[in-house]
């Protein structure tokens, strides 16, 4: 998606080599009318399976996630990072590594959310080491439910994600895929 592509190299700031901030139309501040965009391409790629809910984690892929759910026209969930208080007994939970924030963290999807008949789409903002994807695939399997694909915003081809996702038979588009973060410059593998 060049519009993305152009953002990120504009706006993006490259963190210690091999991290991206992208807090100016992402992550902080949320540009709608790309994310009207970024929804529509998830749409346009994913309808055809069937998907029937939106699956996300809180809260940076709730924007893009959301603008897909309404593309296509079904429900969007996220994954809780904190358990509520009304979350009794019913809920689906997994650990999920956060690469940025170096922890490992519980993640709570209320297990009625989904049902054995959902083929469900994960959308997430990015893909480094794959850890948020497969932690939502847990979940959504936990539930019975089907993976009907992962949409990702930003994805760091240089790490091993795609390939642990791939290995696991699952369907990835990425909107834009960064070969390296060299020297505070951005480059696609498509460049």
């Amino acid at each position: 998606m060049e519009e993305l592509k152009k953002r990120i190299r504009e706006e993006g700031k490259v963190i210690d080599g091999d991290i991206l901030k992208v807090d100016q139309f992402l992550n902080h501040q949320i540009d709608p009318m790309l994310m009207k965009k970024i929804g529509d391409q998830f749409a346009a790629v994913f309808r055809p399976a069937g998907v029937s809910k939106v699956v996300t984690i809180e809260s940076s892929g709730i924007a893009p996630a959301l603008m897909t759910g309404l593309a296509i026209g079904v429900p969007v969930i996220f994954a809780r990072k904190k358990k509520p208080l009304t979350l009794n007994g019913g809920a689906l939970v997994t650990d999920i590594y956060s690469y940025t924030k170096e922890v490992r963290n519980p993640v709570y999807l209320e297990k009625d959310m989904l049902s054995p008949e959902d083929r469900v789409l994960i959308i997430d903002d990015f893909l480094a080491n794959g850890e948020a994807s497969l932690g939502l695939t847990r979940l959504i399997e936990m539930a019975g439910a089907t993976v009907a694909g992962i949409g990702i915003v930003i994805e760091k081809a240089f790490q091993d994600g795609r390939k642990r996702l791939d290995r696991s038979g699952y369907s990835v588009f990425s909107l834009a895929r960064i070969a390296s973060l060299d020297h505070n410059r951005v480059s696609f593998l498509d460049d």
